[in-house]
């Protein structure tokens, strides 16, 4: 039997480079798969390359309370049940140190990043089944300062603590909480980075980030849709609480 068979999972950013690789796996898993994103055309794009009757999305600003309502209620009417929440939704700012960080963006990144999580657990958690999981999308950042993205390790370090308390608060209902963490991973979001740092030069940038990576390289999406396979399946049952770093030993 699959790993997820008849399961039904929630995944907010699903259209980008890390929520759509998780939901591929997810699909050929067994899963059910709501996916979430602010992009319609993206997200049909996406739903019309999954080609799969258990795929399904919704329009929607996860730092929106009536939003994030919404795409739990279309997940509920659409499949009946909610067993798995990837939390995932997130940005990354701009570039500029805390002084010269402008206020309109720091409160996008937190508004997206950090109340995007609370909401989505404030809403999803009460509707899921118990014994389900949740995977909230963290950072390597939320483990250590990087020059120039304040707002985002800020985010990022925060997610941390509603990852614990969620953990408690549900551990009767036997729903396990827990938080990712990656480095740099070859997406849509560490070529922004790059560009943002070295307009001139993106190419320099992303050589600065993998010679901090013992691994020399960037993550790919699928190795991070791995891990998350890895906690919502069965098999980390006994695990919850927990911050998992895949980091290619950029942490170490």
């Amino acid at each position: 039997m699959d790993k997820l068979e008849n399961k039904v999972a929630i995944i907010t950013g699903g259209a980008g480079g890390i929520g759509r690789a998780t939901a591929q796996l997810f699909l050929t898993r067994g899963a059910k798969v709501m996916l979430v994103g602010r992009t319609e055309e993206t997200l049909k794009k996406v739903i019309y390359d999954f080609n799969s009757p258990n795929a399904a999305y919704c329009v929607a600003d996860v730092s929106k309370s009536e939003d994030t309502q919404n795409y739990v209620r279309k997940t509920l009417l659409k499949f009946g049940k909610i067993d798995l929440f990837f939390n995932n939704a997130g940005i990354e700012g701009v570039s500029k140190p805390i002084a010269a960080y402008p206020e309109d963006i720091f409160d996008q990144v937190i508004a997206i990043n950090l109340k995007g999580v609370w909401l989505g657990c404030q809403y999803v958690i009460p509707k899921m089944s118990d014994g389900g999981s949740v995977i909230i999308t963290s950072s390597v950042a939320g483990l250590k300062g990087f020059k120039g993205l304040g707002a985002y390790v800020a985010s990022k370090h925060a997610i941390i603590g509603i990852m614990r308390t969620a953990a408690l608060e549900n551990a009767d209902r036997n729903i396990r909480v827990n938080t990712i963490h990656p480095g740099p991973v070859n997406t849509r979001m560490m070529r922004d980075i790059e560009k943002d740092i070295s307009p001139d030069n993106p190419k320099e940038a992303q050589k600065s980030f993998e010679d901090e990576i013992p691994f020399g390289r960037y993550a790919e999406a699928n190795e991070i849709a791995e891990l998350v396979l890895f906690l919502a399946s069965n098999e980390s049952k006994y695990m919850t609480g927990t911050m998992q770093v895949i980091d290619g030993g950029m942490n170490a």
